[in-house]
């Protein structure tokens, strides 16, 4: 593992509806709008982070994801970046610079499971929603719904987990959990460029670049169990929780917007150093994996994608 890569920066959602795709994401979740564009592309971010977004909104005929980027130390190292992804025998595609609203150019290309991603170092810094960068309070009182502090990670379906593999740890993640099936082959990778559990994470399907989900940290249990008193209170569709993950030990919750994109808010969760060996689950104990209080698959889990 090594440095290059800091963190997910972005990703942008296909909705089918753009202003009640926005009051699901801004009244709901609690983020913030932060911008629009000449395309319709609404901009979003959670009140903690300090780049001028984090989720993008396309209205569409269809859900799910367009594209999810990460952002990196300096210019120089998406160019050094995307020549080692080229080496692996993937295209690599500049998009110019404002493309994306007050986002640098980014090096764009398809990993093998079918889905798009991409690299950047540049994007406008607005800072912390709504307390300073000098004797910040300690969180700003304007906030709504779940209060989403940042885009945390996406969970995402493919079929070529070992090429996933490969390109990622090109890009300098590491592994931190996988689940193996009785013949010691990975059905599911959970990968980090950082100390979190993880940035992105892929499970095995048939077919390739379809959309799990988008998940937003929050801070506390308390947090978590508070949105599902939300998600009852506006009749939200519910996929399955308040409950833990196995898996990284996450305290979750799962929604759907209203387009039928599943959301995850949740808190905890464990940490990772690169001498970490990867943390193993068998794929026969999925179950418990996933959902470790009914220690059984939610059928939505594993068939609703979009």
């Amino acid at each position: 593992m090594r440095k290059g890569v800091m963190r997910p920066g972005h990703v942008q959602i296909r909705v089918l509806d753009i202003e009640e795709a926005v009051k699901h994401y801004v009244d709901l979740i609690g983020l913030i709008e932060t911008d629009r564009d000449e395309q319709g592309r609404v901009y979003l971010k959670g009140w903690t982070e300090v780049d001028k977004y984090s989720v993008v909104l396309r209205e569409a005929d269809e859900p799910g994801m367009d594209f999810m980027g990460f952002k990196c130390v300096d210019e120089a190292t998406i160019d050094s970046l995307a020549e080692d992804v080229r080496k692996l025998g993937i295209e690599v595609k500049e998009i110019p610079a404002g493309d994306l609203k007050d986002c640098g150019r980014r090096m764009q290309f398809v990993a093998p499971t079918g889905h798009t991603f991409e690299l950047y170092a540049t994007k406008e810094q607005t800072g912390k929603w709504g307390v300073s960068n000098v004797n910040p309070e300690a969180w700003p009182r304007d906030l709504k719904g779940m209060k989403a502090t940042r885009f945390d990670h996406c969970l995402l379906y493919g079929d070529d987990l070992e090429g996933n593999l490969e390109l990622f740890e090109t890009l300098g993640f590491g592994l931190a959990e996988q689940v193996l099936d009785p013949d010691n082959n990975r059905v599911a990778l959970f990968l980090t460029a950082s100390m979190k559990a993880h940035d992105v994470a892929f499970i095995k399907h048939a077919e390739k670049g379809k959309f799990h989900h988008a998940s937003f940290y929050l801070d506390t249990w308390e947090n978590v169990l508070r949105a599902a008193d939300l998600i009852s209170m506006t009749n939200t569709s519910l996929d399955i929780g308040p409950t833990r993950h196995g898996l990284t030990h996450g305290q979750t919750i799962y929604f759907f917007d209203p387009s039928g994109n599943r959301n995850e808010v949740f808190c905890g969760g464990d940490y990772y150093y690169p001498d970490h060996e990867p943390t193993t689950w068998k794929a026969e104990d999925l179950g418990k994996a996933i959902f470790y209080h009914d220690r059984q698959l939610n059928e939505r889990f594993l068939s609703v994608l979009t």
